[in-house]
């Protein structure tokens, strides 16, 4: 499962982030090919703490497909583990797949934009503390971070070892980012999409569902230049620091 060819769509310069959502009707195609339908376990993982795994289950969700996990501790703790392995394609008799599509986990640039000061709704964002400042940005074109978010870098979601925190040590970090905001009143982005579903993955584990994700994230929020930017630090309450550009 490619992140490039089979988890996203077509780039469309100045319109869409790196990593836009493909069709539903060709992403359909590829799990029927994949020899997924309604009666199937997907089992996903990656070899990067579940950062892309995640994705794939996210979009597994978003099409209204539930019975998908993550494997903790990913492809390394497979092998440290010693259990089997093989080489090579592999391939499963095709199956339909046919989706039923959830729009309501995620939102859009408008929704965000709508919701900048509304103290009611909390925008966590998923990238390192320095990009998040605007320090360092070497993969977008304009650096920073979208006015109103939190910091809440993906990297402690997961213990020295690779695999996910204890529940209860992620409830503690993710209650402390959201205060009072329930977690249906929260949106996750990241870069392109991509590491944000870790923080939603997190929350889940963590026994607070609901968030939702904004998939274009920073690389398709800068292609508006009146879209407002952020740098420094993060707010606390709704006092904006930083500068707006």
């Amino acid at each position: 499962a490619h992140l490039d060819e089979h988890l996203s769509g077509p780039i469309i310069p100045g319109r869409t982030g790196r990593h836009p959502l493909p069709s539903v009707e060709r992403f359909a195609e590829t799990l029927s090919v994949w020899g997924i339908d309604e009666q199937v376990q997907v089992v996903v993982y990656d070899d990067a703490g579940g950062v892309y795994a995640g994705r794939l289950w996210w979009m597994l969700r978003w099409m209204g497909h539930d019975a998908v996990a993550v494997l903790d501790g990913d492809w390394r703790a497979w092998q440290r583990q010693h259990r089997p392995t093989v080489s090579g394609a592999q391939s499963r008799p095709y199956r339909t797949f046919t989706p039923t599509v959830r729009p309501q986990v995620q939102v859009d640039a408008d929704e965000v934009l709508t919701n900048l000061y509304n103290p009611a709704r909390k925008l966590l964002d998923a990238r390192s503390a320095d990009r998040f400042r605007g320090e360092n940005e070497t993969i977008d074109a304009r650096a920073g971070h979208i006015p109103g978010a939190f910091s809440a870098f993906y990297g402690p979601n997961l213990t020295a070892e690779g695999y996910f925190q204890q529940p209860q040590t992620l409830r503690e970090r993710f209650s402390a980012l959201l205060g009072e905001t329930p977690a249906s009143d929260c949106v996750l982005y990241c870069g392109s999409g991509v590491s944000a579903v870790h923080n939603l993955l997190a929350m889940e584990i963590a026994g607070l569902s609901g968030a939702r994700l904004y998939i274009g994230s920073w690389s398709h929020w800068i292609t508006d230049a009146n879209r407002p930017v952020m740098t420094g630090d993060a707010m606390t309450g709704d006092v904006m620091t930083g500068e707006i550009a």
